[in-house]
């Protein structure tokens, strides 16, 4: 896990504290390392590494030539190849490759001077990483198939540029650069969904793409990877649930690769619980982590978590969370986003994280396993509805006149709109904040069309039943623009490599072909996992419904957070772009208990906690540990690795 920046289509010896300072920027990424390497006369790499393989060695920018130049390719690498072995096996047996060190990145390196961009096929992991070749003067970019890892971009004064975190780009203090139709999206959904940044000229590269280009060019993307359903009958449940635990216990076995230590974030659901029982099998010395909420009288995962942690035999420690903290850190935590995500979840991961990183530098995670396995409750709508939906036109238009002479609150009147409107209209994704209304009255301005978006895929999914289609549509916009966002900043924050055995190649081959009858039946989600999982999850947890993470945040802003939440909204200085009288009117109404304004709330503070950052980040943020100067001794570590190393 790392940091990396690079510079292209310039001079490399061109403003050297300029990309010094933007490298710095990731220091919270990579905090063991800096290295820059000039690779030709115009590609500037830059690399803040932090040690997870072969901590000795592996240092980048690394370098590895040919016959025809003895450093031809030179690579930045962000991320983990899980099959670094088998790789590593077949290239010394099949192209006689000699490696130098024991790590992934040579592995990587190698691979691709033999298999050019089709190496991205053979990765088993969660990678961004940019290689370039001089002889031809090429540069190659790329991201994993989920978009576990980030990779952002921009054109900038003759040069293209690329790095793990927008933060590190050129050009962001420009408040004329701010996209107002990705402000809109981001009102939609709390993100602003890829390929697009809240700033015009800064993009994405999008998960499951590489892009090949020259020095200075726009990188043009293709992609080379697509999580569609491919639902099949299933003649054997038990069958199906032994493949489902196959795939991931194998997955967990090679996320527990490292020569540091690595634990677990727990909550009391049966994600991270079974991430947790197939970890211990590999490290029966597993720590575990989990959130807690201080203030009095409010609901935290703790006691489920611990509970399950004593049924598996492993600790667990708890990661103590107040308001008084969450107000003094939500600057920070905003900074290391980049771009706004509304999702108080995120909250808790941060703390998490924090406390994990005092004990591990790398924790196993159960993001991705609701969408792959149909984990939300939304997903059952389709069924909930079949009769509605089942009517003529005409009818559902008188029951659409009724439920719009319905007033606001009326029990029935919200199923009504959703039966009678077209899947594509009802279901943006897992949160969708503010109406279309409400947007023109936020944002003083027509807005676009959250349509734009969605879409591109639910054509793409037109031949799946709805559910599929619903799944995929969160697969393709909120997995990658918050679940995803929101793991990767909130653990790199604290200098903590965060892995999700979920989103494995191996684990979706399985999950993709589950008809919607396994994920979902009648009120439980993700049947098929949860039976896959029986045998080594408490019983208590394989049944227990699905609550999200319940981030107190309604509570915060009603009571103790309330003054700071309108001071931030009225110190802002961003009314040009938002309606903050009116935000404050939703505050202020949320405290009186007129309506559950939390999120609508939470949403514009946290946008207005950006905003402010534009021309500066908050005090103490990017805070760094200090750097290892010795790998840790093989006993303290917890990877398969380095248990048959020892």
């Amino acid at each position: 896990m790392c940091g990396f920046t690079v510079r292209a289509g310039v001079s490399a010896e061109s403003d050297p504290e300029r990309f010094a300072a933007a490298l710095e920027l990731l220091a919270h990424r990579g905090p063991d390392e800096t290295a820059v390497h000039a690779s030709g006369e115009r590609v500037l790499m830059g690399f803040k590494r932090l040690a997870v393989l072969d901590p000795d060695g592996s240092h980048q920018p690394m370098r590895r030539g040919d016959d025809t130049d003895p450093e031809r390719y030179a690579i930045v690498f962000n991320g983990e190849i899980y099959n670094y072995l088998e790789l590593r096996e077949e290239l010394v047996r099949v192209h006689g490759e000699v490696f130098a060190t024991e790590g992934d990145t040579e592995v990587l390196l190698a691979a691709f001077r033999h298999w050019g961009p089709d190496v991205v096929h053979r990765l088993r992991g969660m990678f961004a990483f940019v290689v370039h070749d001089r002889v031809a003067d090429l540069l190659f970019a790329a991201r994993d198939p989920f978009g576990i890892k980030p990779l952002y971009w921009t054109q900038w004064d003759g040069g293209t540029w690329l790095a793990s975190e927008k933060k590190a780009l050129p050009g962001l203090a420009h408040p004329d650069l701010i996209d107002p139709d990705q402000a809109a999206h981001y009102a939609t959904f709390q993100y602003v969904p890829e390929p697009a940044t809240l700033h015009r000229h800064v993009h994405r590269l999008e998960a499951g793409h590489f892009a090949l280009f020259r020095p200075g060019d726009k990188p043009r993307q293709q992609r080379y990877f697509q999580p569609m359903f491919r639902p099949r009958p299933v003649e054997d449940a038990d069958r199906l649930a032994a493949e489902i635990l196959a795939a991931l216990r194998d997955s967990v076995r090679v996320h527990m690769r490292s020569d540091v230590p690595v634990g677990a974030l727990l909550s009391s659901g049966v994600d991270s619980t079974a991430i947790v029982a197939l970890a211990r099998e590999v490290n029966p010395r597993l720590l575990t982590f989990t959130a807690q909420f201080t203030d009095p009288g409010l609901y935290d995962e703790l006691e489920g978590a611990a509970a399950s942690a004593a049924a598996l035999g492993v600790r667990n420690i708890a990661a103590p969370v107040s308001v008084e903290d969450v107000m003094a850190e939500l600057p920070r935590i905003v900074w290391h986003l980049d771009d706004p995500v509304a999702d108080p979840a995120l909250v808790p991961l941060y703390f998490t994280a924090k406390r994990a990183a005092e004990h591990v530098t790398v924790a196993l995670g159960g993001e991705g396993a609701d969408e792959l396995f149909g984990g939300y409750r939304i997903y059952r709508e389709p069924h909930s509805l079949r009769r509605i939906e089942a009517l003529p036109g005409s009818a559902k238009g008188l029951l659409r006149k009724a439920s719009a002479a319905l007033p606001d609150g009326v029990k029935g009147k919200s199923f009504l709109e959703r039966g009678t409107a077209e899947l594509q209209e009802r279901f943006v994704g897992n949160a969708k904040i503010f109406t279309g209304e409400d947007k023109r009255r936020l944002l003083h301005r027509e807005v676009a069309s959250f349509r734009e978006v969605t879409d591109p895929f639910w054509d793409e999914s037109a031949h799946l039943d709805p559910t599929s289609r619903m799944q995929y549509l969160d697969l393709s916009t909120w997995m990658k623009g918050d679940i995803l966002v929101k793991a990767d900043r909130m653990s790199m924050a604290h200098s903590l490599e965060l892995r999700v055995p979920f989103l494995d190649r191996a684990v979706w081959e399985v999950a993709s072909r589950v008809p919607v009858g396994h994920r979902l039946r009648g009120a439980q989600t993700k049947t098929a996992l949860r039976r896959a999982v029986a045998g080594i999850v408490p019983p208590s947890v394989v049944e227990r419904p699905k609550l999200g993470f319940p981030t107190p945040h309604r509570q915060w802003l009603a009571g103790p957070m309330f003054e700071w939440a309108d001071h931030v909204m009225a110190a802002a200085g961003c009314g040009h772009l938002l309606d903050l009288q009116y935000a404050r009117t939703l505050l202020r109404a949320h405290r009186a208990g007129e309506a559950d304004n939390s999120r609508k709330v939470w949403a514009v503070m946290v946008f207005c906690l950006w905003y402010a950052q534009l021309e500066g980040p908050p005090p103490g943020a990017g805070r760094v540990r200090p750097p290892r100067t010795a790998p840790v001794p093989v006993e303290a570590s917890s990877g398969e690795h380095d248990l048959a190393a020892a």
